[in-house]
């Protein structure tokens, strides 16, 4: 057969790349609907749906739907998954077109985590199900929900401070996009449905201090930071905590520089913050927590009391009142919740944990032991379970200290090889 003449080049026309062949097309591709990808990171995504579909593909071409359901979920086998209903705003078509809704959502869920920013470009029926609640229920049903820590981290050099996920020892911590907005200070941070919200606070705009009422919520799942509505009241050095799925916020200092007695609520469906009953009195600097779907707030200082407040305002969301008790913790530097109980480290006796159980409103106090590190300041976190001590001195060699709380009495002091790359300001635990 003769040798192929090669075109000759029309004038004005660029000759075209040599490309080389195509890249071969994954089996079954065409059969389920698989569509090319205009993206930017084309192949990218094209292989990483390619594998999803392929791996649905050879499930149903073998009858192997449900063994592979019960392998990968340690489920029973005729067990049928339910999840919960759609909430308002998740808004999505069919995930991966001619297959049953359910065992889409198995596949998308059983996906290392690592993929899930590359997944959520791939259509917006992906992006919209990975950044729902629905996507955490399944996540969580088929054995895959995985807990890592969010740390903040003093900047050096002048630098505001910024966000790193802890890794191990195979992986590294990863610097987070920057938070927008101005560098602040005196904001507060809370956890809601797998999303870390960054509150209020200070900064410095043109030469002048000025209160903050923005709030940024930054997607662990996506990796990205979004806009959320503005609070009703500009604050600073205030108390907040999640309650049956909203945000409260209360106290803190105004624009003023006055002290704060207002409270608000933020619904994130509606994606708006309502004032809501005000404290008894104005409250500054201190932190709140959820116990039992009540708002526990405690610490810091009020315009009643010298020194540091030992009053424990309490907030009944169903009766829209507030309590009180008399047995607060004072000048508490960190804090974690763990199995409905209160851990605080205060600045008197970094050496001490302080306990509170709100089932009889008591505390308790446990040492601190010395072995793998003689810090005497620290920042609390928590994993699995476990609270982690994370220095806040730049101690050589020092390693975090891990108490478990179920451990038999004498064995719940370990050490963790998960450490801050910098001195940690606080921390959050996310689970995706």
């Amino acid at each position: 057969m003769p040798p192929t003449t090669p075109a000759k080049p029309v004038p004005g026309r660029r000759p075209p790349r040599d490309v080389g062949p195509p890249p071969p097309r994954l089996p079954f591709e065409g059969s389920l609907g698989h569509t090319p990808l205009t993206h930017p990171h084309h192949h990218t995504h094209t292989r990483l749906k390619g594998a999803l579909l392929l791996l649905v593909a050879m499930l149903t071409l073998v009858g192997a739907r449900e063994p592979f359901v019960k392998a990968q979920t340690n489920l029973p086998a005729t067990m049928q998954l339910k999840f919960p209903t759609r909430t308002q705003g998740d808004s999505y078509g069919a995930l991966i077109p001619g297959l049953p809704e359910d065992l889409a959502k198995v596949c998308l869920a059983l996906v290392p985590r690592s993929y899930f920013p590359v997944m959520g470009a791939v259509s917006k029926s992906w992006m919209s199900f990975i950044g729902s609640k629905e996507f955490i229920a399944v996540r969580k049903e088929v054995g895959r929900l995985e807990e890592r820590i969010y740390a903040l981290i003093t900047g050096d050099g002048g630098k505001g401070p910024y966000w790193e996920v802890l890794g191990s020892l195979e992986q590294q911590n990863r610097m987070l996009p920057p938070m927008p907005g101005l560098t602040k200070a005196g904001f507060s941070v809370v956890v809601l449905d797998g999303k870390l919200l960054v509150m209020a606070g200070y900064g410095v705009d043109y030469g002048k201090e000025c209160v903050s009422d923005e709030v940024y919520q930054y997607d662990a799942r996506l990796n990205r930071w979004a806009a959320l509505a503005k609070m009703n009241v500009a604050r600073r050095d205030f108390a907040c905590a999640e309650v049956n799925g909203a945000v409260y916020v209360a106290g803190g200092f105004g624009s003023d520089g006055d002290g704060l007695s207002s409270v608000e609520v933020y619904d994130p469906q509606r994606n708006k913050w309502t004032i809501i009953e005000s404290l008894r009195r104005p409250r500054w600097g201190s932190f709140a927590c959820s116990f039992n779907g009540k708002l526990y707030i405690m610490g810091g200082r009020s315009s009643f009391t010298i020194g540091n407040s030992r009053f424990i305002d309490v907030y009944d969301p169903i009766l829209h009142s507030w309590t009180e008790i008399k047995k607060g913790c004072v000048m508490v530097t960190s804090h974690a919740v763990i199995n409905k109980r209160l851990f605080c480290i205060e600045w008197k006796n970094q050496r001490s944990l302080a306990i509170f159980n709100p089932s009889d409103s008591s505390w308790q106090k446990i040492p601190v032991p010395l072995t793998g590190s003689s810090a005497t300041l620290f920042s609390l976190g928590v994993l699995d379970g476990k609270l982690l001590l994370f220095s806040q001195e730049e101690e050589p060699g020092y390693q975090t200290l891990m108490y478990d709380p179920t451990a038999p009495a004498g064995s719940e002091w370990h050490t963790s090889t998960l450490k801050p790359s910098g001195l940690c300001l606080c921390s959050v635990t996310i689970e995706s």
